[in-house]
């Protein structure tokens, strides 16, 4: 919700129930009923950014409602307190380490119980929803007679595929019942959340209104009187003939098939049950609801208590965690400079101009730079659909190419190619015209700051902020430091990153810093196998095999060949064994300018974005599986073990967030636990006797065995 939206509400609701210090019956809600008979429950948990629906919220809850059920108002709104929206989802940290089944289904049986009890209500309600409604918070929605969303910032929807789940609080049931059984079930597959227009198209939302609209809405309700905005004609239509005809087995059975098929491409089974367990959920039960409804129960419970899930739950904490280091006292840069319009460093300047940072944009081109305030423009109307936002972002994001921004940013920097001389000289011309205070910042993905500070005049005001490609969906970025490094430089950028909505991952300044230090042998590795004779596509499929979305040879087409050798040649002199070394082939499809993705031909041949493998391939063994992963977790293993990151939390984060390291694995230092130290460090030993000194084990491994 935006600062002018919030201000216009929160007088609202302190009137509805204002926190006067004095211990009410309930912690996470208010209850007060209007002038007009109509009960406003606001929830509101203390101590808390967001709310979450925890078993003391719903005990809370079911309490209300027995009030509510002997003293009936005439209408019942459901809203929060919070700026950011209605409830972020069910606590999950209440089902960390959950391993009992039957225990999680007897708890969620009693929360099943309480939404229940809500949905029997013989009160009108209505949820008045701003911002967010995920998860349970949308099955608590779902269980009121009607959703008035507020504003043009609400997002409904069912992330728990993400964490290895499905809806757990009756949501399987109550969203088939209420939209198109297709559009549903394609809402929990994805767990995509829905905008205020789309929620309404497919009817999950009954009504959009503007705050000051909300109380005249719900008196409606109260009345009897309400005007939901339901789908049209044709939409209503196509509902009822798709719910009748999917009532029945073969149809039903027919539309599960594609659905596991399709959600396989994206959730291999074996590694992310949760899909399949959705589609069998609707297709034994899609025609009887209540049926259906129960047996979320189960299902939900045993997902809960797999590996997967309670891996993917570990992820998400990782997440949260990286998250609150942008909580810092420094504010973010007003104005950032960016120098280097190309992929990198164009995309970087659209990214902070959308996030609302006036952004400045240099080049020694300016065709360059037009070609990255195009890409900008074709890439803001995916972010959001609001064509203002799209106009704003693109008055933030200014041509500069004769570099004028530098004397008015708070933060530069300096995306120009992997070359040490070149950023050098670039530092030269740039420091005199900084302002006081301002920081300067590198997105080299390999050169040491320690070298690149040389000759500077304040090397305290240099750091690191390396981001990964694509900048719009890579959610890492390493802040890379040296010794020198001033805490307020340090604090600036992680400011910055939190701004703009990216997880930092603090690394010390060494060849490679952690993520393409690890990334390195898990890629050469592969050109070494393909220097053996393997096919590309057997290669990826090993890596496939152990979870990885991504496998190398593929990767490597993505980043760019002539990336790939250059981090490489730039990782030798700094590591204590040697890497792989890239293949004549290789560097002759660079010489030939065959780079991969970005030229259309690569390791593979690329067409419409995608790359074009054979159908039919050799299929991997364990023991390519083996060459390629075991070396990624040693070098994550050497990362801590020099110091290059202290928390072994971050290790696992960046290398799921920026590596694509397998999720529902935990990270590689979880996993290396997990599957047993001593077994995987062996593993090695026995590589390093069939294939060289490479895969000696790191000293590493001795803090987890």
């Amino acid at each position: 919700m935006t600062d002018t939206a919030w201000k216009t509400l929160e007088p609202r609701l302190m009137e509805l129930g204002p926190d006067t210090g004095a211990p009410g019956p309930w912690k996470a809600w208010r209850l007060t009923r209007d002038e007009d008979g109509i009960d406003w429950l606001i929830a509101d948990q203390p101590g808390a950014s967001a709310n979450t629906v925890s078993e003391e919220v719903l005990e809370e809850l079911d309490q209300i409602l027995a009030k509510v059920e002997q003293d009936a108002p005439k209408a019942l709104a459901i809203r929060s307190a919070k700026a950011g929206g209605f409830f972020a989802g069910a606590d999950v940290k209440a089902f960390v380490g959950a391993r009992d089944a039957h225990e999680v289904e007897q708890r969620m049986t009693r929360a099943h119980e309480v939404v229940d009890r809500l949905a029997k209500l013989s009160t009108p309600t209505v949820a008045v929803i701003h911002g967010y409604a995920l998860g349970g918070g949308l099955e608590i929605a779902l269980a009121c007679d009607h959703r008035i969303l507020v504003g043009d910032e609400a997002r409904l929807g069912f992330p728990e595929v993400q964490l290895g789940l499905h809806p757990g609080l009756g949501g399987t049931a109550r969203l088939l019942d209420l939209i198109d059984p297709l559009d549903a079930m394609q809402m929990m597959l994805t767990g995509k959340a829905k905008r205020p227009g789309e929620a309404k198209a497919i009817g999950l939302a009954d009504a959009l209104t503007e705050e000051r609209h909300v109380k005249a809405a719900v008196s409606a309700v109260a009345r009897g009187e309400f005007s939901s905005t339901k789908p049209g004609r044709l939409g209503r239509l196509r509902h009822q003939v798709t719910e009748r005809i999917l009532h029945a087995d073969l149809p039903r059975r027919a539309a599960a098939d594609r659905m596991r098929s399709q959600a396989a491409k994206q959730a291999p089974p074996q590694h992310y049950p949760a899909p399949g367990a959705l589609v069998d959920l609707w297709e034994r039960h899609g025609d009887d609801l209540k049926a259906m409804r129960k047996a979320e129960i189960a299902s939900f419970a045993h997902l809960m208590t797999t590996d997967a899930a309670q891996n993917l739950i570990r992820v998400f904490f990782l997440r949260e965690k990286m998250k609150r280091l942008t909580e810092v006292e420094a504010k973010a840069p007003r104005h950032l400079h960016v120098i280097g319009a190309g992929a990198m460093g164009g995309d970087i300047a659209a990214w902070a101009a959308w996030h609302g940072i006036k952004v400045t944009l240099a080049d020694l081109k300016p065709e360059i730079i037009a070609q990255a305030i195009g890409r900008a423009a074709t890439l803001y109307p995916k972010l959001g659909h609001d064509s203002a936002k799209t106009r704003d972002a693109l008055d933030r994001l200014i041509p500069d190419p004769d570099g004028q921004g530098v004397r008015h940013a708070d933060l530069i920097i300096e995306a120009a190619p992997e070359r040490l001389d070149l950023k050098r000289k670039i530092y030269a011309d740039l420091e005199p015209r900084m302002k006081s205070g301002a920081v300067l910042a590198t997105n080299t993905s390999s050169i040491r700051l320690e070298d690149l500070a040389q000759g500077l005049a304040r090397p305290e005001r240099l750091i690191g902020i390396h981001f990964f490609n694509p900048v719009s969906r890579m959610q890492l970025v390493e802040i890379v430091t040296h010794e020198g490094v001033a805490d307020d430089t340090l604090n600036l950028a992680k400011a910055f990153l939190g701004a703009i909505d990216r997880l930092p991952a603090p690394v010390r300044s060494t060849p490679g810093f952690l993520v393409n230090r690890s990334l390195t042998p898990y890629m050469l590795e592969a050109m070494v196998m393909m220097q053996e004779g393997v096919a590309p596509e057997t290669i990826d499929a090993a890596a496939e095999a152990f979870g990885m979305p991504v496998g190398p040879a593929e990767l490597a087409d993505q980043v760019g060949l002539d990336v790939g050798i250059a981090v490489a040649d730039s990782l030798k002199a700094g590591l204590d064994k040697p890497l792989p070394v890239p293949p004549d082939t290789l560097r002759a499809k660079v010489t030939a300018g065959d780079l991969g993705r970005k030229t259309g031909k690569g390791i593979y041949a690329w067409k419409d974005g995608e790359p074009q493998k054979a159908k039919s391939f050799a299929k991997p063994t364990q023991e390519m599986t083996d060459r390629l992963i075991l070396p990624m977790i040693d070098a994550c293993l050497e990362c801590l073990r020099k110091g290059v990151v202290e928390d072994e939390d971050i290790v696992d984060g960046a290398m799921v967030f920026g590596a694509g390291f397998a999720p529902f694995r935990g990270g590689p230092i979880h996993y290396a636990r997990e599957a047993g130290a001593q077994t995987l460090k062996a593993r090695m030993e026995e590589l390093a006797v069939l294939h060289g000194e490479r895969f000696r084990p790191d000293q590493g491994w001795e803090r987890l065995t």
